[in-house]
This record gives structure tokens, sequence and C-alpha cells, in this order.
């Protein structure tokens, strides 16, 4: 790797750090990027999977306010994301990618949607039941595990799916069900990281260079964040969700 793919991949991981932070999708930017510099798809997709770990734990602690009441939720939810995760990562060792990328913009575009009309949905729901499950219902942990499942195959656009169902099945500001999605993602990039070590080839310049800026990437982007009203944030989960759209489609 020359010294300018190098600052390329650095920079790369750092945007990538930041995108995630905010929402997720950072993927779509550093798996093309291994890819433009030589590495093959699976070894460009676990490796990018490995260097974005540290980046999600940096978020995860620029975000430790927002998650200061929120351990019983991922204590709750946390284990189907594992399990999926796992399960996302055995496919991506046994099964063509094509399969796939014909459902995922389908599942963006949806997502996008119950992002933007979270709010009318949360409050006809809550008028047609008791009170909210604190931690969500059977179907939240089953749309988790299968979050994972994804996140552990491939991931671009597993933050927007993620936010979508903890949006609409928990109560709470946006800001806070975000930073629980941040790490969310993050438990289903680290374990499927463990599995590619042993069953996988890493390329291990690249998840170095892309965990060194990912980490900067990923304190920037959740101090960004926690900023950002929710209609702001639900504005630039559009965006984000469009351009990644736009990417897996052309």
């Amino acid at each position: 790797m020359s010294a300018l793919e190098i600052v390329f991949v650095l920079a790369a991981g750092f945007a990538a750090g930041t995108i995630n932070a905010l929402i997720g999708s950072g993927t779509l930017i550093t798996f093309p990027v291994l890819l433009a510099v030589g590495y093959p798809p699976i070894v460009a997709n676990v490796s990018n999977s490995l260097g974005l770990v540290p980046g999600a734990a940096s978020a995860a602690v620029a975000y430790r306010r927002e998650l200061s009441g929120s351990r019983a939720r991922l204590l709750r939810l946390a284990p189907a994301t594992i399990a999926g995760s796992v399960v996302g990562a055995i496919l991506l060792l046994t099964l063509p990618e094509s399969s796939f990328e014909r459902i995922v913009p389908i599942l963006i575009v949806l997502s996008l949607v119950l992002i933007v009309c979270q709010p009318r949905i949360s409050a006809w729901l809550a008028a047609r039941r008791e009170a909210h499950r604190p931690h969500g219902g059977p179907w939240l942990l089953g749309g988790i595990f299968g979050t994972g499942v994804y996140g552990g195959y491939f991931g671009a656009g597993q933050g927007i799916l993620l936010l979508a169902e903890l949006a609409i099945a928990l109560p709470g500001e946006l800001r806070e069900l975000n930073a629980i999605r941040a790490v969310l993602a993050g438990i289903a990039n680290g374990v499927a990281g463990l599995v590619f070590i042993f069953a996988a080839d890493v390329a291990y310049l690249p998840v170095l260079l892309i965990a060194v800026g990912s980490t900067a990437g990923g304190l920037f982007g959740a101090g960004i964040g926690r900023r950002l009203p929710d209609h702001v944030l639900r504005g630039v989960i559009v965006v984000v969700g469009v351009a990644a759209i736009l990417q897996l489609v052309f």
C-alpha cells in the first residue's frame, strides 16, 4: 500500500467513524475504498468490520450521558444482536453477496419511512396500549436479531434499520435511542470480527488504519450527534439513507 493509499484509507476510517456515530452506513465509505486500493471483496468486508469496532467503542464513550439509563435495555437487546451477528458472519463466509444486495435498498427505504413517521406511529401505538414496554416487545428482539444478521454479513445501512426499530418500539428521545443504536451496531461488528479472525483472511494494515481513523471519527461524530435536535437528526438520517440507497443501487 502506497503512502497516498494509507492516507486515503485513514481518512475513510475517520469519515466512516463520524457517520457511524451519527447514524451508521460508514461501511459505504470504507468498503469501496478498500476495493479501490486492491483488496478482494470478502477480505475488504472482513477487514472493514474489524477496523470499525474501535470507532463504535469511542462513540459509546462519547454517548455515555445518553446511555446512562439504558443499561437494562442493552442487556436485554445485546444477546439478540450477538446471536444475529454470528449467523451473519457465517453467512458471509458461505453465501454469495448478491442474495442480500437485492433486499438491502428496500429495507433502507422502509426504515427511512419509519424514521420520518416515527412520532405519529409511536403516538398511535401508545394510544392503543396501556403502557409502553420499557424494553420493547418480542417483535423488537426478532428485529434486532435480523439486523444483527445483516450487520454480521455486510452492515451498510444497519444503523438506519436499528434506529427505526428502536424508535418505533421504545419510548425516549431519538438521541438516546441513537446512542443505544451505536452500541448495538458496534457489538454486531465486534462479534462478527471475532468470527472473522478465526475463520477468514484478514488484512491487518487496513484494519489498523481504519481503527485509528474511526476512533477519532467516533468521538467527533458523537459530539455532533448529541447536540442535534430530533428533527435535525431525522433530516441527517434521511440524507445518509438516500445516499446509501443510491450507492447500493447504482
